[in-house]
């Protein structure tokens, strides 16, 4: 799946879409890219002379890129939103033109709650992990969300 079928499934859009591709594998874990733009908003000024991508939008791209694990029917009426992140571990630092490949496999499905374990390698380095819990929302609670 590339960028312009994701944007199908899910509502972020640029500079927040952190997801290039994603494909659902047969053993049903996802396996999804994202390459941090030299220019990426979130690491402008973070830090001077050593710009690091924050944990925080890792978490993000490690989410983004999991949301095939969300059955299509659930997508289509609700936006998966954070309801936690646990034993969340930063392993190693992310730089601009980084390669960040996520690779996620669902942990539990009872909607509205999914929770999913997964993991953001560049160049086969783990760098992020962790169990990322998402509450299904429906769309007509969101103000501005198609």
């Amino acid at each position: 799946m590339n960028r312009e079928e994701i944007q199908k499934i899910i509502p972020h859009r640029p500079p927040m879409l952190l997801v290039d591709e994603s494909e659902l594998k047969e053993d049903g874990h996802v396996e999804s890219s994202y390459t941090i733009p030299q220019d990426a908003f979130f690491v402008q000024g973070h830090f001077p002379g050593y710009p690091v991508v924050p944990g925080v939008i890792l978490c993000e791209i490690m989410a983004q890129g999991s949301v095939l694990l969300i059955p299509r029917e659930y997508l289509e009426k609700n936006t998966a939103m954070y309801a936690g992140l646990d034993d969340i571990k930063f392993k190693n630092s992310v730089f601009p033109g980084d390669r960040v490949e996520v690779n996620s496999k669902r942990v539990e499905i009872h909607p509205p709650l999914v929770i999913v374990d997964a993991q953001a390698k560049v160049n086969g380095t783990l760098c992020a992990k962790g169990i990322l819990k998402f509450f299904l929302v429906p769309k007509e609670k969101l103000k501005g969300i198609e």
